[in-house]
């Protein structure tokens, strides 16, 4: 067992140790799904979603909580505070390298999120009898997007931020109007055309259409799919530029 495959062992039992976080990605949206779910009628295309069934629109969004989960408080909170602890510094000094424990700890983010979709798809297909995503290609990228674009926003909050604190806030300022502009506190038919279109140009809001399109059959507009990985190489290329590996 190498250096890097010794760490991401460690970093996922530390990750399934974490009750706050096992509950936020896995049984939060799923709870979700199957508390929308038992709503009667609510398995039904709804008007108010533009004739996507319930079920499946509720679905979407509980991935798309996940990836802005991990993403904007996961991501840049943990890691600052390896940063300001020290741990990142202490590990300079051995053979294994700062950077390949954040690749480890990416990794298990990463496939928790994965195992998390794959939850959410199970319990609404098994559940609730709602199809499965009918373009299972496109669904794949647009979550394989998404977790890029909100992860490598993520780690340039990181960067940027001298302090754990600093950097928590931060990405509680950026979380919140994902939040929103996304359509997840508002479904997005019922805001402005402004606001629609703001959000479509954020990360979150980009990620949740793709998700939402390819799951309904719909070939997601490539608009989406480049918005996802424009943030994800503009983010992920100021993050590599401006992090440091010991705090200010």
């Amino acid at each position: 067992m190498n250096g890097f495959t010794r760490l991401a062992v460690v970093e996922g039992r530390l990750f399934l140790r974490e009750k706050m976080s096992v509950i936020g990605v896995f049984a939060f949206p799923v709870g979700l799904v199957v508390a929308f779910g038992l709503i009667p009628g609510f398995g039904k295309p709804q008007k108010s979603l533009d004739d996507q069934i319930g079920t499946e629109y509720i679905a979407a969004l509980g991935i798309a909580m996940v990836l802005v989960s991990l993403g904007l408080q996961a991501v840049p909170m943990v890691i600052a505070q390896y940063r300001e602890r020290g741990v990142l510094r202490r590990l300079a000094m051995t053979p294994v390298r700062p950077l390949t424990l954040l690749v480890a700890k990416m990794t298990v983010w990463a496939v928790a999120a994965l195992a998390s979709v794959v939850l959410i798809v199970a319990v609404t297909r098994l559940a609730f009898h709602v199809p499965l995503p009918v373009k299972p290609g496109w669904f794949v990228l647009s979550v394989l997007l998404g977790m890029a674009a909100l992860f490598a926003l993520g780690m340039l909050v990181t960067a940027v931020a001298p302090t754990a604190r600093s950097a928590t806030g931060l990405a509680l300022a950026l979380y919140f109007p994902n939040m929103f502009l996304a359509g997840i506190l508002v479904p997005a038919s019922q805001m402005s055309a402004g606001l629609q279109r703001a959000g479509n140009f954020s990360p979150l809001g980009a990620a949740l259409h793709a998700v939402g399109d390819s799951w309904q059959g719909i070939d997601p507009r490539l608009e989406y799919l480049g918005i996802m990985a424009g943030w994800a190489l503009v983010a992920g290329g100021l993050a590599a530029r401006y992090f440091r590996w010991d705090k200010a």
